[in-house]
């Protein structure tokens, strides 16, 4: 949570300056609370684990990525953060930016190269007390990417929903490699529809939506069981019993989850992927690595706010130590073969309703995936994909929700129009390309506000004017004239009466930004041409370039 502090300007504007809050003090033993926290690890586990199974699954990478970088995030990130409830691990809505990302860089040990590559940058920006980098980015840009973001999970589980086949999520612009686009793909996958897949993602959804509902939810007993689990265990089960009594409808193998059956921290190290640093080499690795850390540092500062509202203690997470560890996490899943992580507000809820109280918790649940993975193999490759397709489709439709588009709508038009404008653009075109768009877009209705509001005009009643039709009029800057004020000057300065007596005021002013005085010179220079007599006070002069 950051905190604004108002201070009043010479003008007497408020200004308000965002300051990183304090970090929290925890003065409890880490362990004293190890009661109200291992039932919560239990429960994020629960929750966590087919979510990293899916997202490994909607970015396109091995199965085994999403669980590692679950793993990371549980047992590192956990510890070097300074959130006391956060959880961090694979976040649905970097899945567009890894699957483009392995398209782009052609393996997915390069993608791992620049994951690595995106935790250091993370650290830098940590250590640059970049904290509060998100709070300068249109909040109607980054709910439209990540409404976008969620019509593509949407979109692009539906063949896996139907049990089609996995070459259908191979691309995840608007137009695809193989001709066809997102809309036509889904009808191509149509035609190849599983029977079995389909019967098992309608019942996971249909438990997953029920799970959802008013009085199911009212039972102290939803709250420790997650819906996901219960439709993955029902997915299960339901294929077993088509194995038995309808063979030809059961989930093909292919449409079954794959992990490697371990039995030991040996063996796993031996199917994990390890980074190809010879990516490295390449400029595109570092144009990845870019997105990838801004877009999972946005998606962290902005859960790690949200988390900090829920935190019934209301304590307060210092960003700037969020991103270092955040990067740390990244650097380590990408060195050992997971996806990229931030922190997730999906399981930051669920640990917050589970009752946790310290960190403690998410470094449980870590330790319980850890465990699920070396022991657990066998069962969890019995889970149909279409169960956890019916996972990702509830995750997209809650980041795209209509109540969403309502708000923004009521918001006005200078917050709906970046943000559908960056819908459409990141549907029908990338993410980068998209969100460029929208931020575009987005600084379009600042600098116009800003241009609306820079100076301050008022006619000076304290002159004599009886004797003479002339118009005396004071224009006083603000206290800090940067090159955002300079649109609103130079409109104002231009709409001047011929024969004007103007007085342009800058005592008030700490900075007045260079192109800002290049401005004035240029039009106290014209100024006489229109019969305007111009008082420059606090406003030094300088030299016009040469043009």
């Amino acid at each position: 949570m950051t905190q604004v502090i108002s201070t009043p300007s010479r003008t007497g504007a408020p200004i308000a300056a965002p300051v990183a809050p304090p970090e929290p003090q925890h003065k409890a033993s880490l362990f004293s609370t190890i009661g109200q926290d291992a039932p919560a690890g239990l429960v994020v586990f629960l929750v966590a684990l087919p979510l990293c199974l899916g997202i490994s699954l909607a970015s396109g990478a091995p199965l085994l990525a999403g669980v590692i970088a679950g793993i990371v995030g549980g047992v590192l990130v956990s510890v070097l953060s300074g959130s006391a409830v956060s959880v961090s691990g694979p976040a649905a809505g970097l899945t567009v930016v890894v699957l483009s990302a392995i398209s782009t860089l052609g393996s997915w040990p390069a993608v791992l190269a620049a994951t690595a590559v995106a935790g250091v940058i993370q650290i830098g920006l940590g250590v640059a007390r970049a904290g509060i980098i998100a709070l300068y980015f249109p909040a109607a840009v980054i709910r439209g990417m990540l409404a976008a973001i969620g019509i593509i999970l949407i979109l692009k589980q539906l063949p896996h929903f139907f049990g089609a086949d996995a070459d259908y999520f191979e691309d995840m612009n608007f137009l695809q490699f193989n001709g066809l686009n997102t809309f036509s793909a889904i009808g191509a996958a149509m035609k190849a529809l599983s029977p079995g897949s389909v019967l098992v993602g309608v019942v996971s959804l249909v438990i997953l939506l029920l799970w959802n509902t008013a009085p199911v939810r009212r039972q102290s007993w939803s709250r420790l069981v997650p819906g996901a689990l219960v439709a993955v265990l029902a997915a299960v089960g339901i294929n077993q019993l088509l194995k038995t009594v309808a063979p030809d409808m059961q989930v093909r193998p292919e449409h079954l989850v794959k992990l490697p059956v371990l039995s030991s921290l040996g063996q796993l190290a031996g199917e994990m992927t390890f980074p190809d640093f010879n990516a490295l080499r390449n400029p595109t690795t570092y144009t990845v690595a870019f997105t990838i850390a801004i877009v999972a540092s946005l998606e962290t500062l902005l859960s790690v706010e949200a988390v900090d509202n829920l935190d019934p203690q209301k304590r307060h997470t210092p960003t700037n130590r969020e991103l270092l560890a955040q990067g740390a996490g990244n650097l380590v899943s990408g060195l050992l073969g997971g996806l990229p992580l931030t922190a997730v507000i999906v399981r930051s809820s669920a640990n917050i309703a589970a009752g946790a109280q310290s960190k403690l918790s998410a470094f449980i649940h870590g330790l319980l995936l850890l465990t699920s993975l070396l022991f657990l193999g066998a069962v969890l490759n019995l889970i149909p994909l279409s169960a956890l397709a019916a996972v990702l489709l509830l995750v997209g439709y809650k980041l795209t929700m209509p109540a969403l588009y309502r708000k923004q709508w009521r918001l006005g038009r200078e917050q709906f129009v970046p943000f559908i404008i960056t819908i459409v653009a990141v549907l029908f075109t990338d993410l980068l390309k998209g969100v460029s768009i929208g931020l575009v877009l987005g600084f379009f209705f600042i600098l116009r506000d800003n241009a609306k509001a820079g100076s301050y005009l008022r006619r000076d009643d304290s002159e004599d004017q009886s004797e003479s039709e002339e118009v005396r009029q004071h224009l006083r800057l603000p206290e800090h004239v940067s090159f955002l004020n300079k649109a609103s000057i130079v409109t104002t300065l231009e709409q001047l009466p011929s024969g004007s007596r103007v007085i342009l005021d800058g005592t008030r002013s700490d900075v007045i930004d260079h192109d800002v005085l290049e401005a004035i010179e240029a039009f106290r220079q014209a100024a006489p041409a229109r019969g305007i007599e111009l008082e420059l006070r606090g406003i030094r002069q300088v030299e016009l370039g040469v043009h």
